[in-house]
C-alpha cells in the first residue's frame, strides 16, 4: 500500500458563514502542507496549550514544560473539550474551541495533529446527528475539511490501493511435479524448460488492486452529496493513529456509531431531542468498520483478559469490548434493513469474531468434558 504527496494549498476564507440545509460555506486561510514528517515543536505546543487555557472553564495544572502529550493523555483536558463540544450550541463558524481545534491541526505539528485527531470521532457524530436538525455547524466543517484537505494533499489524486496476489496461479515457491521433471530433461531442452517456467512464473505474479481508499478531489465546502466522504476521510485519519489513540475516544464512536445505526436499545436523546438514524454510504461505513474491528480485538481488550486470572478468565471484557460488541449488532440489523450485501458481510465477519471469542473465553483446559467421563 502506498501513497503519495505534493505540496498543495487549501484555502478556506477567514469568516465561516452559516451553513443551509444542502451545503456550508467557510473559510480558512492558505496554509501549506507536506507531506514531510517535522518535529514536534516546543513553541507551537506551548502556545496551544496557553491558548487552550483561555476557552477551558477551569484552568490546567501544567508542568514546568508542558509536552503535547500532555493535551492527548489528560483526563482533565479530554473531559472539558468534550464537554464544551457536547454543548448545544458548540460546533458554531465562531465557536473559539471550533477554531482553536482548527488552528492547532493546521499547525503542521504532528504531535499536536494527533490532538486534534483524537476528538475527530466526538465531533464526526455530534455534526452528522446535528446537521438534520438545522442547526450552524461550519466551526465542525472547517475542522473535518481541514483534515480532508490534509489527507487530499498528502496523496496527490492518487487512491490508497493494495495489491492481493492472484490465488488461480501457483506461487513462485509452490513446487509442482513438472517442476521436478523439468530438473531431469536433457541439457537440449532446458532452453524451453526455462522459457516455459518464466511463463508460469510471470502467471504467478499477476496481481489484482483492490482500492481502499479511492481519490480525493479538493473540496472547500460540504455539501450534502460529499458530506459522507469528507466525515470519512477523517475517520480514515484518525484509524491511521487509532493504536496510539486513548480508549474514551474509541468510546465515543462506539457511542455515535450505534447512534447512527438507528438500532440501538436505548433511546438516544441529546438537547431533549431524539436523534435518528443517517445515511451510512459505503463511503462512511468502511471506515467505521475498521474501527469497531479495532474496538473488538485490540490490545486494551487483550490486557484486560492477560489481567484476568479468576476462575472465569476471559469472561470478564473491557467496557471498549461490549459497546464496541453492541454497535456491531446494530450495525448487522441496519445493514440487513437496507438489504446492504457489504455491510450484512463485513457486520456479519465481525459478529462472527464476537462468537469465536465467546467460545474460547468460555473454553476451561482443565475442565474434563462431560463425553469423556466414565459412569460405572
Amino acid at each position: 500500500m502506498s501513497t503519495s504527496s505534493t505540496s498543495h494549498n487549501s484555502s478556506p476564507p477567514t469568516s465561516p458563514t452559516t451553513p443551509t440545509s444542502t451545503s456550508t460555506s467557510y473559510t480558512t486561510h492558505n496554509h501549506p502542507t507536506t507531506a514531510t514528517t517535522t518535529t514536534s515543536s516546543p513553541t507551537k505546543t506551548q502556545a496551544a496549550i496557553e491558548s487552550l487555557s483561555t476557552i477551558l472553564p477551569s484552568p490546567l495544572s501544567l508542568s514546568s514544560s508542558p509536552s503535547a502529550a500532555f493535551l492527548l493523555t489528560s483526563t482533565d483536558v479530554s473531559t472539558q473539550i468534550s464537554t464544551l463540544l457536547r454543548h448545544p450550541s458548540s460546533g458554531s463558524g465562531d465557536n473559539h474551541l471550533c477554531r482553536w481545534l482548527y488552528d492547532t491541526f493546521q499547525s503542521s505539528d504532528p504531535s499536536l495533529q494527533l490532538v486534534i485527531l483524537r476528538f475527530i470521532p466526538l465531533i464526526s457524530g455530534l455534526y452528522l446527528t446535528r446537521i438534520s436538525q438545522r442547526q450552524p455547524l461550519a466551526g465542525f466543517e472547517a475542522v473535518l475539511l481541514a483534515l480532508y484537505a490534509h489527507e487530499t494533499t498528502l496523496r496527490d489524486g492518487q487512491a490508497i490501493s493494495v495489491t492481493i496476489p492472484n490465488m488461480s496461479y501457483p506461487s513462485i515457491y509452490h513446487e509442482t511435479n513438472n517442476n521436478i521433471n523439468n530438473s531431469t530433461n536433457n541439457n537440449s531442452n532446458s532452453n524451453s524448460t526455462n522459457n516455459s517456467t518464466s511463463s508460469r512464473n510471470n502467471n504467478s505474479t499477476d496481481l489484482d488492486i483492490a482500492v481502499v481508499s479511492s481519490s480525493l478531489e479538493p473540496h472547500g465546502t460540504v455539501r450534502s452529496t460529499r458530506r459522507a466522504r469528507i466525515v470519512g476521510v477523517a475517520l480514515e485519519l484518525f484509524y491511521s493513529k487509532i493504536w496510539v489513540m486513548p480508549v474514551q475516544s474509541k468510546l465515543d464512536f462506539c457511542e455515535f456509531f450505534e447512534i447512527w445505526t438507528g438500532e440501538s436499545e436505548k433511546n438516544k436523546v441529546i438537547g431533549k431531542k431524539k436523534l435518528r438514524r443517517i445515511p451510512l454510504p459505503w463511503e462512511l461505513l468502511q471506515p467505521c468498520l475498521r474501527i469497531l474491528g479495532h474496538c473488538l480485538l485490540g490490545e486494551e481488550n487483550i490486557n484486560i483478559n492477560n489481567d484476568n486470572n479468576n476462575d472465569n478468565h476471559g469472561s470478564s471484557r473491557s467496557e471498549l469490548n461490549e459497546r464496541a460488541r453492541s454497535a456491531c449488532k446494530s450495525m448487522y440489523i441496519r445493514a440487513m434493513h437496507d438489504v446492504n450485501p457489504k455491510a450484512i458481510l463485513a457486520a456479519g465477519s465481525l459478529l462472527k469474531v464476537i462468537k469465536i471469542e465467546d467460545d474460547l473465553g468460555d473454553f476451561d483446559p482443565t475442565e474434563i468434558p462431560s463425553a469423556r467421563v466414565i459412569s460405572v
